[in-house]
């Protein structure tokens, strides 16, 4: 039955009442320090594990990925794809093939990018003469 009285005293510290386990681990997760150790420790491992495949002479699995994003807003069905080329890739490489995976580029921002050639070839200058900064200006 529950007290109708407040025992409770303002401020109170219930760290005492949840019982917990001990753990070495931090209550936080300092990601924005931890991760660059992270990436450290692996290292390039895909590199590292195709460079033992190629030793290997094992047979050549590409999977050349289209666009991200091309037919409209993101949607559920974009995930279900990405996880599918995942499962994909992963099983043969677990096979022994030595996969490359190519990612897909996003193909929105090319119209945009010809358009600003166009500009610059009509005062006579090529893409590759203009830096990236006044080309992205």
């Amino acid at each position: 039955m529950a007290d109708t009285g407040d025992n409770t005293p303002s401020g109170r510290d219930y760290r005492d009442t949840v019982f917990l386990p001990d753990t070495p681990f931090p209550m936080r997760g300092g990601l924005p320090k931890k991760e660059p150790e992270i990436l450290e420790a692996w290292g390039d491992l895909y590199a590292r594990l195709r460079a033992e495949r190629q030793s290997q002479n094992a047979p050549l699995y590409v999977l050349h990925d289209g666009p991200p994003y091309a037919n409209g807003d993101i949607h559920i069905g974009h995930a279900l794809n990405k996880t599918l080329k995942d499962f994909v890739v992963r099983s043969r490489f677990l096979l022994g093939y030595d996969v490359d995976y190519v990612p897909g580029w996003d193909c929105h921002g090319l119209p945009i990018e010809w358009k600003i050639e166009e500009q610059f070839r009509a005062k006579g200058r090529r893409k590759e003469e203009v830096s990236k900064a006044e080309f992205r200006a």
